[in-house]
């Protein structure tokens, strides 16, 4: 018979599941130690072992951490190195671009070339797209004219309405003699993978790869919750579409979760930077198709000139680049000089991107932030309230989108750089997805930016400072306790 009783403390019995809670705290505190974790995701980790030892436990080991398991490690590190040949040749072919930025634009474009990133390129064209279901029309239209190859990866690949047009022409540009690529994220177009899907496109002859597949029984070995949230759509190596956008029809897409269509926007470009996109997506097929060893796609890099727009593309991960992303967002917001308006369906950030916050409204900059009303998140709303009184009292202004779930992600920096793709403001995206985004450098595509999130403003609601001190304190209570698992989302 199991004795409840192990040991005695001050002349009191100590029940075993006590003394073995008090191990796993302690192991559990030196593993926070020895990996150096941030103050508050340390702590919030903490709490959570400390008052759900069980729960917490399983739950760190599933997603405590970050990482991809060791034999996709190795893969990554061994194509890293492949990689870094080619990205090095595409940076020297285009130094000479560097000499036409702006001088206060050197900074912010030397930051997201570093650690093997891509390097900023002039002779672009680039045009922005804002209806979903014109966009998703577009996507089938350039299918039917490809010639050569048709490369796309994307978060989700949801059932229904016009995103299953795309797949049909797919299968019509692979029977023609198209070569199509399809890298699709294993969790976020899980529906996808059970269809029939597949098996059509396998049928067809397309390409088909699952990325980062969940693995039950691997999650202490391989983190479930990283995840590649990149939305590339490359047509014979010389357009590219990039953007917030997954393969979805707003109309059929999440219609249960109460939030309403979701919103988003895309950009259609042509010119040298589509090569680096080109060049993440062969490098993440490489990456996450078993069937491939060594990274030997290498596709030209010199694309026509189509236009005069200075861009780059920028992307950034859990494992190459690390925190790379975090360190540009922070410092494109302490660099703004008069306006920065920020679009985002998650705003979760950490301590250090609210003080730059509030550092760059206290110094004259009108900083703008735009969220949805509503969120297909309850977590994620409540917490990202959290943050709406130190915000405000700084003079950041805030408005929150009634026209469905806002799910651009943009960044516009004085009317003159822009930041615009997949990236959210959390710490999701910060800390463990894969991204992508766009960097331009031109004047009139973030005209073009700005009359899209004026037209987003005149659709929300803006948070009055005064009246917001005033609601509830229960809505404060249950603000500030979602803000302590903000670390973790």
């Amino acid at each position: 018979m199991l004795h409840l009783f192990t040991g005695t403390l001050f002349g009191y019995p100590i029940p075993w599941f006590v003394i073995l809670h008090v191990i796993v705290a302690i192991l559990f505190f030196l593993r926070i130690i020895w990996i150096r974790r941030p103050v508050g995701v340390a702590i919030s980790w903490l709490l959570i072992i400390v008052t759900f030892p069980v729960i917490g436990l399983l739950l760190y080991l599933t997603i405590g951490e970050r990482p991809v398991g060791r034999a996709l490690t190795s893969k990554i590190i061994r194509m890293e190195k492949e990689y870094a040949k080619i990205s090095q040749a595409m940076r020297q072919l285009h130094e000479p671009d560097r000499a036409l930025l702006q001088h206060d634009a050197h900074a912010i474009s030397l930051l997201a070339e570093a650690k093997n990133g891509a390097p900023v390129t002039a002779g672009n064209h680039i045009e922005l797209f804002t209806n979903s279901l014109d966009i998703l029309q577009l996507f089938i239209d350039e299918i039917n004219r490809a010639k050569t190859s048709l490369h796309l990866e994307f978060y989700i690949w949801a059932l229904g309405g016009d995103a299953d047009r795309v797949g049909e022409a797919l299968i019509a540009a692979s029977k023609r003699g198209v070569q199509c690529r399809v890298l699709l994220d294993s969790l976020g177009s899980a529906k996808w993978f059970k269809s029939s899907w597949p098996k059509r496109f396998q049928d067809a002859k397309i390409e088909v790869t699952e990325a980062l597949p969940i693995q039950f029984g691997r999650f202490q070995f391989r983190r479930a919750d990283l995840r590649l949230h990149r939305k590339i759509f490359v047509i014979d190596g010389e357009t590219v579409w990039t953007g917030s956008m997954n393969l979805v029809d707003p109309r059929t897409f999440k219609q249960d979760s109460g939030v309403g269509e979701w919103v988003d926007a895309m950009v259609r470009i042509q010119g040298p930077v589509v090569s680096q996109f080109e060049l993440t997506f062969l490098y993440d097929w490489s990456v996450d198709n078993p069937r491939v060893v060594h990274f030997n796609d290498r596709e030209s890099l010199t694309k026509k000139m189509a236009g005069t727009t200075l861009a780059q593309e920028f992307s950034s991960g859990p494992v190459n680049r690390d925190d790379i992303l975090y360190q540009v967002l922070l410092s494109a917001v302490l660099d703004a000089r008069e306006e920065l308006i920020i679009t985002t369906p998650y705003f979760v950030p950490d301590e250090g991107l609210v003080q730059a916050l509030m550092a760059a409204a206290h110094r004259g900059v009108k900083v703008q932030l735009i969220v949805p009303k509503l969120n297909d998140s309850t977590l994620v709303a409540w917490s990202s309230r959290s943050f709406y009184s130190a915000l405000l009292g700084a003079g950041v202004k805030i408005a929150e989108f009634k026209g469905g779930l806002l799910h651009t992600k943009s960044l516009l920096i004085d009317q003159r750089i822009a930041i615009f793709g997949s990236v959210n403001f959390d710490q999701r995206s910060l800390r463990l997805n894969f991204e992508i985004s766009l960097i331009v450098y031109d004047e009139h595509f973030c005209a073009e930016l700005k009359k899209l999130v004026s037209s987003y403003l005149k659709h929300s609601d803006q948070i009055n400072a005064k009246t917001w001190e005033r609601r509830p304190k229960w809505r404060t209570l249950l603000e500030n306790t979602a803000h302590l698992a903000s670390p973790l989302l």
